[in-house]
């Protein structure tokens, strides 16, 4: 299994401390915990990992620092956000910051969407953190509204109504993993999120040590969800995450939507108020023809086909 790393960072930007979560190259990845090989593991740079092929999909921004692919066909309903900053490592810009908050603000009133995969197109990196080139040069004044924007993107990542994948093909550091860590699906890292993932003791333990644990015991904390073997192409963990998307396509979206929204805001408050908040989100479903549409393929014992109304 590949190793993973877990160091503590101190960065200014992001909160207290980050995590740098990354594989051995070569060897095997995590559908959202490691990843591709690393540079230079099989004597060269592999080429970034685009969509599938075969699949179908639409591309927008094509040369930009965010490429957004809408798959369609047998994958339609699942959209990909690529990071694509090789020169910087993924490290978050202003101008990347602009383009995934309006990324996000566009597929969070889309209903046709379904689930959003988070990925890296940059072989062996996931995202570096701040852009500290960028920020060297901002003024005092400047630094803070930054910081605050940034905090919301992430912030808005994590309270999109459909479900969210994380694929963390190569290093995460501060506020990249942070951004995986807003991700509903293969959380790891970080110093506010951590805690929630595999409870505070195991990442006190993570954060203070610094220390490297492998894909089995990562699995076991909670770290990561799936280990799988890595693939020639070293995309491994992307196809595990698409699978995962895919097996969410067929389920009623405004269930799907109305679970998460339980399950997030149940998480904060006490169990009373939890089941209370789950009743209130259920009481939602009752007046949709996506119900109705359940009992009756139940009824006539074929699958439903869930329209989102």
């Amino acid at each position: 299994m590949a190793a993973l790393t877990v160091v503590c960072r101190p960065l200014a930007l992001w909160r207290v401390a980050g995590a740098l979560v990354t594989a051995s190259p070569g060897r095997c990845s995590s559908a959202a915990g490691s990843g591709f090989a690393a540079f230079g593991s099989r004597g060269g740079k592999r080429e970034a990992a685009g969509p599938p092929v075969g699949r179908g999909y639409s591309e927008s921004a094509t040369e930009s620092e965010l490429r957004v692919h809408h798959l369609e066909v047998e994958s339609a309903g699942i959209v990909v956000f690529g990071i694509n900053r090789p020169q910087s490592k993924n490290a978050i810009s202003r101008n990347l910051v602009e383009m995934m908050a309006a990324a996000i603000e566009e597929v969070k009133h889309d209903n046709s969407v379904r689930t959003v995969i988070l990925r890296s197109e940059v072989p062996g990196i996931f995202c570096a953190g701040a852009d500290l080139k960028e920020r060297a040069k901002m003024q005092p004044s400047e630094v803070g509204p930054f910081v605050s924007k940034a905090r919301s993107l992430i912030n808005e990542l994590g309270n999109l109504p459909m479900p969210t994948i994380a694929v963390l093909d190569g290093a995460a550091l501060g506020g990249g993993l942070e951004m995986a860590l807003a991700c509903d699906i293969r959380v790891a890292g970080g110093t506010q999120r951590l805690p929630r993932t595999v409870g505070v003791s195991m990442a006190k333990e993570l954060i203070f040590s610094g220390r490297v644990v492998d894909g089995t015991e990562a699995k076991t904390i909670g770290l990561v969800s799936h280990v799988v073997e890595q693939n020639e192409a070293g995309d491994a963990a992307y196809h595990r995450a698409l699978s995962l998307a895919k097996e969410f396509l067929p389920q009623g979206p405004i269930a799907v939507r109305l679970a998460k929204l339980a399950i997030n805001q149940g998480m904060e408050v006490d169990l009373k108020t939890g089941l209370e908040i789950e009743e209130a989100c259920y009481a939602q479903v009752i007046p949709t023809k996506d119900r109705i549409e359940g009992i009756t393929a139940f009824k006539e014992k074929r699958l439903p086909r869930y329209t989102g109304e």
